[in-house]
């Protein structure tokens, strides 16, 4: 596994690893695109900061609610009730969903709940889903509470989106990559 994981959470560490994520997607000619909830467009405009990302960046899209996850990205009604908007299964359907509208060679949602408030004894303030459709293989996965080490609303966010660009960055330096 490569070092990102090394990486000390500041905003000065994150734009260096966007812009790692960005030249490695560039090098490579990969699209990427987001679905975003919790994060509120953070993915969007960090990808955007760093020169050339017109190349490869496809969508950004911002659903918060759950009537735009459904009329956007296709999230079933259904996966809201009996799982949350906050939940493995919506990340997944949102992911799944912006692959069908944008056609990006990486799709990437997150869903969670950044705080202050909003949390419940079964989801906690910090609990946030991530989902991923990288060249048409689909996972999800929660963030680990391990990894937020400032628990207000920007540290969770900013945890949420290192865990991403690191998701990202392993899955472009390590994965066999189509040609």
């Amino acid at each position: 596994m490569s070092d990102v994981n090394n990486y000390e959470y500041t905003a000065e560490n994150l734009d260096k690893l966007v812009t790692d994520v960005v030249e490695l997607l560039l090098y490579r000619g990969v699209s990427i695109s987001t679905a975003e909830s919790c994060t509120g467009g953070l993915l969007s405009e960090l990808i955007t900061a760093v020169a050339g990302a017109s190349e490869i960046f496809q969508l950004g899209i911002c659903t918060y609610s759950e009537r735009m996850k459904t009329e956007f990205l296709g999230v079933s009604p259904d996966i809201l009730r009996n799982y949350g908007v906050v939940s493995y299964e919506t990340a997944l359907a949102m992911a799944a969903g912006l692959k069908k509208i944008s056609g990006a060679d990486i799709c990437v949602s997150v869903t969670g709940i950044a705080g202050p408030g909003g949390g419940t004894p079964e989801k906690l303030v910090g609990t946030v889903f991530t989902g991923f459709d990288i060249f048409g293989r689909q996972t999800a996965s929660q963030l680990p509470f391990s990894k937020i080490t400032d628990n207000s609303r920007s540290g969770i966010r900013m945890a949420a989106a290192f865990h991403i660009f690191e998701t990202i960055k392993n899955a472009l330096t390590e994965a066999q990559l189509p040609e």
